[in-house]
């Protein structure tokens, strides 16, 4: 991954000493995320086991360029007996399934037929597919035919998947913007604006809405609270807090999709660990400083699962925040954001891989290469099927036998 796709920074560069300060910053990070030119902690090889589970490939398609190689928040979305999803270049596709059978399929192209370059989606409506563009545009489609039903601009690139709820459209933009949509027609009903530091890791995550309210996580590591019909704020909580010298230490962007179960929501952060808050007042119930996230979070009844920085895998208590068991076998290997799916963690990893991990002691179970490009997007569980979409554009169905 090349370094413009991996930040959104603007600065104000004031004299040699910010320079070095940026230029130490812009490669630490290019470091973290690379290996750096001489990277001497490689991704782990898979070690050889014998599985006590077998997984099975049901159907595999392939959706245009998928991500083309580029960062961004394209993800399968399942409804009404079909997944949708689409590729970098504009290109929109519903299938079925339990065969992938492809139902209809669209390239969709600006005024000057060039192709939309698609950077977030799609959210699924009660009738509507909404993308979001690199070019500061949300699409909205018509769910049963792909026919485009509305075009509107926003303020910024859109990396944050559309979540629909009461016939609203939320968007979250690159520039810390939160706005509604109309579902029908794409009318601005409301927005509310958020500065967002200098130096920020490419991502956003995507809100969270429980009954009426939206949770939001912030690159300033806060977590806000917005009532959805009319965007005016609720509560904001200090979920982490900037630390160290340099640009890079102090980065505490909050890119993972926030999760709830009974009136809490727990978070992570990219570099300033793991919480949970309150939904009535965000008051912060505990933090885990030492397990950090820019991938995800996933739950069952008892526990939250995570995929850390470190490319490790760690069971947590959801009373305490307390680590319970840590999957290492897997290091460096950039896992996704893990899934919950018949007691098993489901995570993908660089090389399109996906493995089951047991959820009593994070062993691994099984695996299979699903992809033969990475995986970013976090598996999608639907029923006794776990669906998974690759940076080339590989959209396939998993079953466990």
């Amino acid at each position: 991954m090349r370094l413009p796709t991996l930040l959104l920074v603007t600065l104000i560069l004031s004299g040699c000493a910010a320079y070095d300060t940026v230029t130490e910053s812009m490669s630490g990070i290019k470091d973290y995320f690379t290996g750096g030119a001489d990277n001497t902690d490689p991704p782990n090889e898979l070690i050889e086991y014998s599985p006590e589970i077998q997984t099975d490939v049901v159907w595999q398609g392939t959706v245009g360029v998928g991500t083309d190689e580029q960062t961004l928040k394209l993800v399968p979305a399942i409804g009404n007996g079909r997944v949708y999803a689409a590729d970098r270049d504009g290109l929109v596709e519903a299938r079925d399934l339990t065969g992938g059978n492809l139902l209809w399929s669209i390239q969709l192209e600006d005024e000057n037929e060039n192709d939309i370059h698609f950077s977030a989606g799609p959210g699924l409506g009660s009738t509507t597919v909404i993308l979001g563009t690199n070019n500061a545009e949300v699409v909205g489609l018509n769910s049963e035919t792909g026919a485009m039903l509305w075009k509107t601009s926003v303020s910024s690139e859109v990396l944050s998947v559309p979540l629909v709820a009461e016939d609203l459209v939320i968007i979250r933009t690159t520039d810390g913007s939160v706005l509604a949509l109309n579902e029908k027609s794409g009318q601005k009903i409301w927005s509310y604006e958020h500065t967002v530091p200098a130096l920020t890791v490419r991502g956003t995550g995507v809100p969270l809405i429980i009954e009426d309210t939206i949770i939001e996580g912030y690159d300033n590591g806060k977590l806000m609270a917005f009532h959805l019909a009319d965007g005016k704020y609720v509560w904001e909580s200090t979920v982490t807090i900037p630390k160290g010298r340099s640009e890079v230490e102090r980065l505490v962007d909050i890119d993972v999709d926030p999760i709830e179960s009974r009136g809490v929501i727990y978070t992570a952060s990219y570099n300033g660990g793991s919480a949970a808050v309150s939904i009535l007042d965000g008051d912060v119930l505990w933090r885990n400083e030492a397990v950090s996230s820019h991938t995800g979070l996933a739950q069952d009844e008892q526990y939250l699962y995570i995929s850390n920085s470190d490319g490790h895998v760690l069971q947590l208590d959801k009373r305490t925040g307390s680590p319970l068991w840590e999957q290492k076998d897997l290091h460096g290997r950039k896992l996704t954001a893990p899934a919950v799916y018949q007691g098993y963690v489901v995570v993908g990893d660089i090389e399109g891989y996906v493995h089951w991990l047991s959820t009593t002691d994070g062993r691994q179970l099984g695996r299979v290469q699903a992809a033969g490009d990475g995986i970013d997007a976090k598996p999608i569980v639907a029923g006794d099927t776990v669906y998974i979409y690759a940076k080339d554009g590989t959209l396939a169905a998993l079953r466990v036998r």
